[in-house]
């Protein structure tokens, strides 16, 4: 993997403008940029990336059953008891998934290692889908990129083809998300747009003009029954909002389906290295309290617990990440070398929860910035790839996306 140097296209922001890219610079700064691309081999694309997120997704798929099972680990997930059982139906009669993003530290060498699970309301969905792969034609043509480069992103016919399997042709979806965000409107917008492709109806309404019916059903701001809702609201919120009590009776279809509550949170982390320690695809990451419980002794998790984390102690005890279970753009994360606090989010939005403890894998370091690969599954595939990079090596809101090319 490299980070090469390149000019950018002449008339890109005014391109971005005419399709409604409005947020290609954020708060001020650049949030895409083309003055470099990262490349990559086609080995390390398949091999190293694209293979191991669709073997990892069906891991995630394993760690849904086993969570679903236990109480215990929907104690530790923080999933509200009021809203197991919506949670567990929802896998049980088999609701249909759509996208998620792995994030994962890779530098072209090693395997690269899963950071975590935006399986729920993931963005950075339509310059992924759409602007990078208008970058990829454009420069190509101009003769920046060299003849035959190619780019991992099959991104937005994956989703096309996944609508129509889903639904029935004609069949009427509704798209919601936060008013007023343009970040969440292009994600969304980039869904519809695949859905419209796939010869169902797209209608958008405002997250806070839904209303209920007076007998149960979701409404649109036309007052239309909703039967199929794709929200761009985390699961985490919904289910401690009013309005989850009526999920069950509403006859609505979720997209994403709630069992993706699960996945979404960061305590999916040390269920998979319970289930699947020593994987090369994941890094040993532990429960906080279960952490202090096991060095305590006790009780027979308590013991288990101890095993495992005894067989990472040195690594851990060499660097590792404390992140809240529910969090998001790098908010209440922290980064720990040999028992300090080396950096830390500004952002604390999120440190009243519950934290997971997992090994630090750090992340490259080129031209003063971090890359993270954001790789995109659709159905239970991975369709491409995204990249995000910032100068601090915990991604934030403020991180830039780099398109990417495959080298011919």
């Amino acid at each position: 993997m490299q980070k090469i140097t390149l000019p950018e296209r002449p008339n890109w922001r005014e391109h971005a403008q005419d399709v409604g890219f409005s947020f290609a610079d954020m708060h001020g700064e650049p949030y895409w940029d083309e003055t470099s691309a990262y490349a990559f081999t086609l080995e390390q694309i398949e091999n190293d990336l694209e293979d191991p997120a669709t073997e990892l997704h069906a891991m995630c798929r394993d760690a849904v059953a086993e969570i679903i099972a236990s109480e215990e680990l929907m104690d530790c997930l923080a999933i509200p008891e009021a809203h197991r059982d919506l949670v567990a139906a929802s896998w049980r009669e088999g609701d249909p998934e759509i996208y998620g993003r792995f994030d994962f530290a890779y530098d072209g060498d090693g395997p690269a290692k899963l950071l975590e699970y935006n399986a729920d309301t993931p963005t950075s969905l339509y310059e992924s889908a759409a602007f990078q792969w208008q970058w990829l034609e454009d420069q190509l043509k101009a003769g920046v990129l060299p003849e035959g480069a190619d780019q991992f992103n099959g991104i937005h016919e994956a989703l096309v083809a996944r609508f129509a399997e889903v639904f029935e042709p004609d069949s009427d979806l509704h798209f919601t998300a936060v008013a007023d965000s343009p970040e969440d409107y292009g994600t969304v917008e980039a869904m519809g747009w695949a859905a419209r492709e796939a010869g169902l109806g797209a209608h958008y309404c405002d997250l806070d003009k839904i209303a209920l019916s007076d007998d149960g059903q979701f409404l649109d701001d036309q007052d239309r029954r909703i039967a199929v809702l794709f929200k761009l609201y985390p699961w985490e919120d919904l289910l401690r909002d009013d309005y989850a009590a009526h999920i069950a009776g509403s006859g609505c279809l979720f997209l994403e389906p709630a069992w993706k509550a699960l996945l979404s949170n960061k305590g999916l982390l040390p269920v998979l290295w319970q289930m699947f320690e020593g994987h090369p695809n994941l890094l040993p990451a532990f429960f906080e309290a279960e952490v202090g419980e096991a060095l305590a002794g006790r009780g027979a998790a308590s013991e288990r617990a101890a095993a495992a984390f005894d067989r990472a102690a040195a690594r851990l005890a060499e660097a590792h990440v404390r992140k809240p279970i529910l969090s998001r753009e790098g908010a209440s994360v922290s980064i720990h070398q040999a028992g300090e606090v080396v950096e830390t989010s500004t952002n604390t939005d999120y440190a009243q929860h519950p934290r997971i403890i997992q090994a630090y894998a750090p992340l490259p370091t080129l031209d003063g910035f971090h890359p993270v690969v954001g790789a995109w599954i659709v159905g239970q595939t991975c369709a491409g790839i995204g990249i995000r990079e910032d100068c601090s090596r915990i991604t934030q809101d403020l991180s830039r996306f780099k398109p990417h090319y495959i080298k011919p």
